[in-house]
């Protein structure tokens, strides 16, 4: 799903109107038309409150009212901006209203009886502030939106709800909890991005007639990935193992024998051709003992049971034969291990992969970013960003997609929602996933999958197709058994049955 955001929005309202000729009020009215549909689909009674701010998202509340009061709905409109402000359009919905015989009445937070009924209405829209907010709530909106989310009833945003950045996906002090949140023309990043997607609710995507090649003109270089976005090719009949990628995982260490279990069977699991597992010498044996498929081999450790620099020698035929290298789960941390994540780095030919210790390794010592031969994949969660870039901006999409250009990496930052940003500026938000993923073992398990499917598909493909398929594992093991209860091999389970939801054909 393609995205715009508030700039490329307004530019392209603005070219519409102004270069094509389509009417301003046209454009609201439709966009009314769209808010108002999803008011009385979600309305539990013929009562509706609306909250209206002083610019067009207001004008776009005024106009839902509109239709609302065709349909036999009791509308009240509460004006929480400065009447003053009125944009000229907004004034001329507010002209539409008084004809019918509503009116815009401005909003007294101490009216008791209001906050009666909006307990007692069906439905409450949100049109205060649109994609241009950008500082934080105060005043009439900010009680507002308090009192909106105390009052129970179900809640309908206009573009956004009020509150929520949407660029960035920040909540600005605080924001509207709507159920069902309908955009205009294309979605925008804070619909997608933590913790704004929380408020958004459901997501309608409403066309309002801009045309059609500004719409495209609109689209940012950021997609929310959906299903609809992924295929899994299917496998030609005449194939053999080797078509499917070889994989070769350097991971555990003494206490952390469970890391490199979960990382294999998530590389078996999204079809990898060939698994092989280095581990550390002191748990050969436990990590043999659990894999029938994966080709576990023993390496030299150092006295604390963590892989020793002494073992490269024994992995470079390997780091020169593979397609994709996955280094890092349950590692452990020294400065024995920064070395050996170095080597492996410098002496890798294939794709290669640092995930959990790998990522303390590289930052640590930096460098070790540029030493690979292809572009390295990064999977670390926000606390392991933070120590890699060094800093912590609040703009979660922003400051992932300036560093993985800048880094020249692929980076997976793994979240509620989590993100990939590419070396060439372009980023997905993925849409799957659940708190009951919130475990350990998850992170290693997806660590695998990432390097099953980049042996397989071009890296565009690969990475939000894995990411994808391993939320959507987590949701199906939710299912069956609850956020509780589900761990990290009940996913790993559940991910044959996501596969096949991606199939071709």
């Amino acid at each position: 799903m393609r995205l715009t955001n508030s700039r490329n929005s307004k530019d392209a309202d603005a070219a519409a109107i102004h270069i094509r000729g389509v009417p301003s009020t046209l454009l609201m009215r439709n966009a009314a038309g769209h808010v108002a549909r999803a008011a009385e689909r979600r309305a539990r009674c013929r009562r509706a409150v609306i909250f209206c701010g002083s610019g067009n998202n207001g004008g776009d509340g005024v106009a839902a009212a509109l239709f609302l009061l065709r349909w036999g709905f009791q509308v009240r409109v509460l004006l929480t901006g400065s009447r003053e402000k009125l944009t000229p359009d907004t004034r001329e919905m507010e002209r539409r209203l008084r004809e019918l015989g509503g009116a815009l009445e401005p909003f007294d937070p101490e009216d008791a009886a209001l906050r009666e009924e909006l307990r007692q209405t069906g439905v409450i829209v949100d049109a205060m502030f649109g994609v241009g907010l950008s500082r934080p709530l105060a005043g009439l909106p900010l009680v507002a939106v308090e009192a909106i989310n105390a009052a129970g009833a179900p809640v309908v945003a206009a573009d956004i709800p009020s509150g929520v950045e949407s660029d960035t996906g920040r909540v600005l002090g605080a924001a509207v909890r709507a159920d069902e949140t309908v955009t205009f023309s294309l979605a925008k990043p804070g619909h997608f991005l933590e913790p704004g997607c929380v408020y958004c609710g459901d997501i309608t995507v409403a066309d309002i007639g801009i045309p059609r090649d500004l719409v495209t003109d609109s689209v940012i270089p950021v997609r929310a990935v959906v299903r609809e976005d992924l295929r899994l090719p299917r496998r030609a009949p005449v194939s053999h193992k080797g078509d499917y990628g070889r994989v070769l995982i350097l991971a555990g260490s003494v206490g952390y024998t469970g890391a490199p279990a979960l990382a294999a069977l998530g590389a078996l699991r999204a079809g990898a051709g060939l698994v092989s597992l280095g581990v550390p010498e002191p748990i050969y044996p436990i990590a043999a003992a659990q894999q029938r498929e994966a080709m576990v081999f023993p390496l030299a450790a150092d006295g604390e049971g963590r892989l020793s620099p002494r073992c490269l020698p024994q992995l470079e035929a390997r780091l020169s034969q593979c397609d994709v290298c996955l280094c890092g789960p349950g590692l452990g941390r020294s400065g024995g291990i920064v070395e050996f994540v170095r080597q492996v780095a410098r002496s890798c030919a294939g794709r290669l992969i640092l995930d959990a210790d790998a990522l303390w390794a590289a930052a640590e010592d930096p460098a070790i970013l540029s030493l690979p031969a292809k572009p390295p994949i990064l999977t670390p969660h926000d606390g392991e960003f933070r120590r890699l870039a060094g800093s912590d901006t609040g703009d979660r999409l922003g400051e992932s997609l300036d560093f993985a250009r800048e880094k020249g990496v692929a980076l997976v930052r793994k979240g509620h929602r989590t993100l990939i940003a590419w070396p060439d500026g372009g980023g997905d938000i993925l849409t799957t996933g659940n708190p009951g993923m919130a475990k350990g073992g998850t992170g290693d398990a997806l660590a695998g999958i990432l390097a099953g499917f980049a042996g397989q598909l071009p890296l565009e493909a690969a990475l939000p197709t894995a990411v994808w398929l391993h939320g959507r594992a987590g949701d199906l093991a939710r299912e069956k058994l609850g956020e509780y209860a589900m761990t990290a091999s009940d996913l790993l389970a559940a991910l044959p049955e996501a596969e096949q939801e991606l199939l071709e054909g």
